[in-house]
Formats: C-alpha cells, structure tokens, sequence
C-alpha cells in the first residue's frame, strides 16, 4: 500500500480525534469531504420522492434507483482505478460533474414530463460519482502508513461518519422534498456534491501520490482479497435485509411514517459504537479481530427478531435495533483496514471501491431476499434474513485463511 514520504506518526499518549486532527490539511480535507458525503444518504430517497410523486407509481421509482444502484458497481471500481492512475484531483472533479450533470437531467426529465427511459439514462449517469469515503480513508492511509493505531482511529472516524452521513441524508432529502418543492432534494445533493468535491480536491498538500503504472496485480487477483468481498457482499446483505424487514414490520403494525425513525436508531448505534472503537488500542491480527466483530454482528442481529416474535413492540424494536447497530460499525472498520493492507500499492482506491461494489451487490440481495421473506412468510419473519446474511459472513471470516 502507498507509503508516505513525511513522518505523520501521532506520537506519545494514545490517539484521540482531538490528536488526529492536529495533522496538517486533516480538517480541510474532511470537512470537503463530508459535504460530499452527505448527498450518498439523500440522492435515492429524492428520486423516489421526486418520481413517484411525478409519475404515480413507486415501481417506476424503485427500477429507476435500482438501475443507478447497478450501474455504480459497475462504474464505481473503474472510476477508483483512474483515480489512483491520475491522482484524486484530476479525477474527482470531472466525475463528479458528469454525476451532477446527470442529477440535475433527471430533475428536468422529471419536471417537464421527458419519457420514462430519460429517468433511467439519466440516473445512471450519476453512476460516476466517486467513492468519497474511500478517497478520505486513501488519504489517512498515505498520511498514517506508519501508525497502525492512527490509521485505526482515523477508520472508525470514517466509519461514523457514514453511519451519520446515511442516517441525516434521507431525513434531510425528505424534508426537502415535503416542505419547498419534490425536485428540493435533488438539486441541494447535487449542488452539496459538486461543492465538497471541489474543496476535499482542493487540499492537495494531503493527497496521496498518483501511480502511473501501479505495482502487483489487480486486487481482485490478490491473495486475501476476495474472501474479503465476499464478506463485505454478505454484510451489505445483512443492511438491506434489515432496512426491508424494519419498514415492512412498521407498516403491517400501522406505524409506516415511525420507519424511518426506528432505522436511524440502527444507524446511530452503528455510529456511536464506532467512534468508541477507533478510541480501543486495536490488539491482535485483525483477522481475528475481524471474525470476533462477525460473531457479535450474528448474534446481535438476533434481537430484533427475538423482540418482534415475542413483545411486538415498537419501541423495543427500536432498542434492538440500537444494540444490534452497534456490531455493524467494528465490522466495516476491521474489513476496511485489511481492505488497506491487502490491497497492492498504488491500487488502494480501486481496493476499496470494490469493497463498496461488494457492499452494493449485497445490500440490493438483501433487500430482495428481505422482502421476498416478509411477502410470502411474514414481516416478523423478515427478521430471520439478517442473521443468516450475518452467519454467511462470519464463516466466510472463519473458513477464509489470513495472509501476511
């Protein structure tokens, strides 16, 4: 993985936010990149919001979304590939602005009544939007090559700051949405995207170096890293279950618009769990670390199941799904950082936008078998999906073999 050319370790006393943002150019680049980031959370509650309420029907919302969801595993590692070849500035900007160009289509198509394949050409171009939250974890890894400890705070950080990304976006698309106009959403994610963009690529001073000619072979190709996409494939199964299982079980108990509250609380323990985490001294190989965190997200996910099966209440629900969230972010921060070690220098963007295509793979396989599940058997049964997806993924960690 790159190395970087400056002595960045974060020395004496045990790491803390406070302590890793001392580093020249962190506040910057992380500031640029977490108004970039919000948008992730907002863009596909705005365009279902936006259509469905243009056009009437929530499946031409649902294909619509799907078909952009598709098309960024397909872009998303080759976009990642570019930057590490050309450097995050040359790169993000231009992608960037095809994927802003391809928001605001869609709006107009939208509002002017274009024929519905528009909505699909167009929501795909934003297919192009770059992995932000890989970009900013590329730049703590150059920065802290040396600090192991650093570089596992700096993970969890990124780690809550998706958690709290994709929990603020859809309320904030939806309030957009319900009280200006339905385009609202729409246009403030593309004007936020564009804006972070350019102030994170703006902060060159931390930019990891671009690699012309990178070293080792693909990671899909490298040792160590697909047992890890499977894994990551099998997590991302265990959100998009859990998020179709937590809606069907509100609406069938007649509290609909209390779904998306109930499922920020899996989001805010994910959060909160992984700010404690980054604030642990990581001991031991994190392969192990790895299955250990696995093993609490199966049985963890077990409550909320447990909890709709036998109290049926709401609130508790919610509680479940606080603890259960508190698995989810330790899991993503350990794979993320063996992500970083595995992935051959020069390649590391491209490493971790895999992982997010694992991600997506999974989450649109969950959502599928979670609502397959809650249709044919019941919304409490819905339940039972994540924790198979949580099981698969813990013996992929146990039967995978680690490497140096």
């Amino acid at each position: 993985m790159p190395q970087s050319t400056t002595d960045h370790r974060i020395t004496g006393r045990r790491t803390t936010y406070r302590r890793l943002f001392t580093l020249p150019g962190t506040r910057a680049f992380t500031a640029g990149n977490l108004i970039a980031r919000l948008p992730a959370g907002m863009f596909s509650v705005s365009a279902v919001v936006m259509i469905a309420g243009s056009r009437g029907s929530y499946a031409l919302a649902g294909a619509v979304t799907a078909t952009g969801l598709a098309a960024t595993a397909v872009t998303g590692p080759w976009i990642a590939r570019l930057t590490d070849r050309h450097g995050q500035s040359r790169t993000a900007v231009p992608a960037t602005a095809v994927a802003t160009l391809g928001s605001l289509a869609l709006l107009l198509c939208v509002h002017y009544g274009a024929p519905d394949w528009t909505l699909f050409a167009a929501y795909a171009a934003t297919a192009t939007t770059p992995n932000t939250g890989g970009m900013s974890r590329a730049r703590w890894a150059h920065l802290l090559a040396e600090d192991t400890e650093a570089l596992h705070t700096a993970n969890s950080f990124e780690q809550a700051a998706d958690e709290l990304c994709f929990m603020l976006g859809p309320a904030l698309a939806a309030f957009l949405c319900g009280t200006l106009f339905p385009e609202a959403g729409t246009l403030a994610g593309a004007v936020l995207l564009m804006t972070g963009i350019l102030i994170f690529t703006a902060q060159r001073s931390t930019e990891p170096p671009p690699s012309p000619t990178p070293k080792g072979r693909s990671p899909l190709r490298t040792p160590g890293i697909p047992p890890l996409l499977a894994g990551f494939v099998a997590t991302g199964a265990v959100f998009g279950s859990l998020e179709i299982a937590t809606l069907a079980y509100t609406n069938a108990a007649g509290q609909r618009a209390a779904g998306g509250a109930v499922l920020a609380l899996q989001a805010a323990g994910s959060c909160m769990a992984g700010l404690l985490y980054g604030q642990l001294k990581p001991r031991g190989p994190a392969e192990r670390r790895l299955r250990w965190c696995l093993l609490a997200m199966t049985t963890l996910m077990s409550l909320p199941l447990l909890v709709a099966s036998t109290l049926g209440s709401l609130p508790a629900l919610g509680v479940a799904l606080l603890v259960a969230g508190m698995a989810t972010a330790p899991t993503m921060v350990t794979a993320m950082t063996l992500v970083q070690h595995r992935t051959p220098e020069g390649r590391l963007n491209e490493g971790m936008s895999l992982a997010v295509t694992g991600l997506l793979t999974g989450i649109a396989c969950g959502s599928a078998a979670g609502g397959w599940t809650a249709d044919h058997a019941s919304p409490t049964a819905g339940f039972a999906v994540p924790i198979a997806a949580a099981a698969t993924a813990f013996l992929i960690g146990v039967l995978s073999k680690a490497t140096p």
